[in-house]
């Protein structure tokens, strides 16, 4: 491949910059447009049906524009031009934002009597599922000048986030650690995990040791930024009539709070398959006890294979045979259509991801540097691009973007194929085991990890409704004693993981990270759904790959034959994660 063909293709979104400022430029016009109809909602059902395709046309419009715009910058941040645009369309959206707070809580003033005449009306037949969606917040919606109140207080009270972001990211300095060579490396958030996977402990220690130390001297700055935000959240909850914090942030995606607390539940139940793995893991080691700075170096050393993008191209399509031709045909145009911008180089922003909007490609943004590593987030950002693709082309705008709630499943579906697929093919045992120990350690971290701080967030939001200040000693001893739990007898209970509370951005996101796990959990249901090769489990994958936000996400899963309302997948999970470290054992010869 030459260089242009491992780029995306951003001229298939716009041919050229004054292409998008024309775009742009007509923002201001479709906003007012939408505005217009302020007032006038309760008039007829055709009123309310032109309303609703307003906004639509205005936040499709914004999307598009705002998409070029990021991705451009994205490639080259650098280039001023770039940076400029995205600016000048956040800019213009926080200019505009006070044309669109009137429209749900004057939905919401429309007497009930006469909405349920509306939603009767074949003109609003489509639209029907949307409003009845947003009419269930009507006991949690205030008045629209209550509800522009707390809008114009929405940057205030987010303070404590962008406290904590500037704390963590920008103005705390770790020093400098010693390398596996001796070399003083300057310790950064980036550079952390890469310590802990040396294969030598006293390098891990020291990376551990410090990074703590520091944490540990703003320990009630942290405390105090994250006490805020829960505070905020319980505050939220209350003034919106939610019976708690959980409930409130739930409530969204109609999510019971059950699915939360079975969660939770399920991987109680479950430690035992945990608590071998760390077993495992110490005897490999060679250890008495293991420390919380050796749950991430390699148990054999580190996979040194080269796969050159090509050769990742060809595994990612064979490990997805599984979802059919059709899904083969379509996935393939991800490079010969260049949705993939594929090298590392200056400039361009570091990570990956999927992007792009409705009338775009699913792009998608990698760094890839030949590793197997890379090969897995090629599998995993095609996934959520995939979903995209498909439900863009089965769903109308208005229901084409789907929940966050289901957004790591496909991305995850595909990450489990190629594992799959990969370890069906190994005939090297210590590749083998390998793959297996890369893929304990994904369960550990997705499932069992991402649950005890959902367990957390939820202790430390009930203990705020009820009073009780989130101190740096409440924190710190409550997070103590659930990663003495969660990491079980095999673990010495090192007393600085205690402020490991302090580093995490999502106890900020209010109830984000259970999702990663009841993802995960899904995923590794409808993985195998696919592998068993029956053409009904595949087209019931294919119904919720399409359904977008056609249906709630408990519906969209059962549909493709996963319930999460139940306890049964995270179960199910997790005896497919005690079948992999069994395995490891066995390949081990332990």
């Amino acid at each position: 491949m030459n260089i242009s063909e491992m780029t995306w293709d951003l001229e298939a979104l716009y041919p050229d910059a004054a292409a998008w400022e024309r775009d742009f430029a007509r923002i201001p016009e479709l906003a007012e447009k939408f505005a217009s109809f302020r007032g006038r909602l309760h008039e007829s059902p055709a009123v309310l049906k032109a309303a609703i395709e307003a906004g639509d046309a205005f936040d499709r419009l914004s999307e598009k524009v705002y998409s070029y715009a990021h991705l451009r910058s994205d490639e080259d941040t650098t280039v001023n031009a770039n940076r400029s645009r995205v600016d000048r369309v956040r800019g213009k959206f926080a200019e505009l934002a006070p044309l669109e707070t009137w429209f749900d809580p004057e939905i919401m003033a429309i007497p009930e009597e006469r909405m349920n005449a509306f939603l009767a009306d074949p003109e609003l037949a489509f639209y029907r599922r949307s409003l009845e969606e947003l009419l269930r917040e009507r006991p949690h919606t205030l008045s629209e000048p209550e509800e522009r109140l707390l809008g114009s207080l929405s940057d205030v009270m987010g303070s404590s986030d962008r406290t904590f972001e500037m704390l963590n990211d920008a103005d705390l300095d770790f020093g400098k650690v010693k390398d596996e060579k001796g070399r003083s490396v300057a310790l950064t958030h980036g550079n952390y995990r890469r310590f802990l996977e040396s294969g030598d402990r006293a390098t891990r220690r020291r990376a551990f040791r410090r990074l703590y130390k520091c944490y540990g001297k703003l320990r009630n700055t942290f405390a105090s930024t994250l006490d805020a935000t829960v505070k905020r959240h319980a505050a939220s909850a209350k003034i919106r009539h939610y019976g708690s914090s959980l409930a409130a942030a739930l409530s969204g995606d109609n999510v019971p709070e059950s699915v939360y607390r079975n969660l939770i539940a399920a991987v109680h139940d479950g430690f035992a398959p945990f608590y071998d793995y760390m077993k495992l893991r110490r005897e490999v080691m060679g250890l008495a006890k293991l420390d919380m700075f050796d749950m991430y170096n390699p148990l054999l050393p580190d996979c040194r294979r080269e796969y050159p993008f090509d050769e990742a191209e060809r595994l990612v399509k064979a490990a997805l045979a599984p979802l059919g031709e059709e899904y083969g045909r379509d996935l393939s145009r991800a490079f010969t259509q260049r949705w993939i911008d594929v090298p590392a180089r200056k400039g361009k922003r570091s990570g990956a991801y999927s992007g792009g909007c409705y009338d775009s490609f699913p792009y998608v943004l990698l760094n890839y540097d030949s590793t197997l590593n890379d090969v897995f987030t090629l599998a995993h950002e095609l996934g959520h691009s995939m979903h995209s693709f498909y439900s863009n082309a089965a769903q109308e705008y208005h229901y084409a973007d789907y929940e966050i709630f289901v957004a790591e499943v496909a991305s995850t579906t595909n990450e489990i194929l190629l594992f799959e697929h990969l370890l069906e093919n190994a005939s090297d045992a210590g590749f083998r085991a390998f793959l297996l120990g890369h893929l304990a350690d994904e369960i550990r971290g997705t499932i069992y990890r991402q649950t005890m701080f959902a367990e957390f967030e939820l202790e430390m939001h009930e203990a705020s409704e009820k009073g009780i200040p989130l101190s740096a000693d409440w924190l710190s001893d409550r997070y103590y004693e659930l990663n003495k739990l969660y990491y079980g007898p095999e673990v010495k209970p090192d007393k600085l993981i205690s402020l490991e509370w302090a580093r995490i951005p999502h106890f900020y996101y209010d109830f984000y990270v259970y999702k990663y796990a009841t993802g995960m959990s899904a995923a590794l249901k409808l993985a195998e759904n696919l592998r068993s090769g029956d053409p009904a489990k595949r087209e019931a994958y294919f119904g919720f790959l399409r359904a977008g936000d056609s249906k709630d996400v408990l519906d969209i899963m059962r549909d493709a034959g996963v319930d999460l309302s139940t306890p049964a997948p995270v179960r199910d999970a997790l005896a497919y994660f005690s079948r992999v470290v069994g395995r490891l054992r066995r390949e081990l010869g332990r």
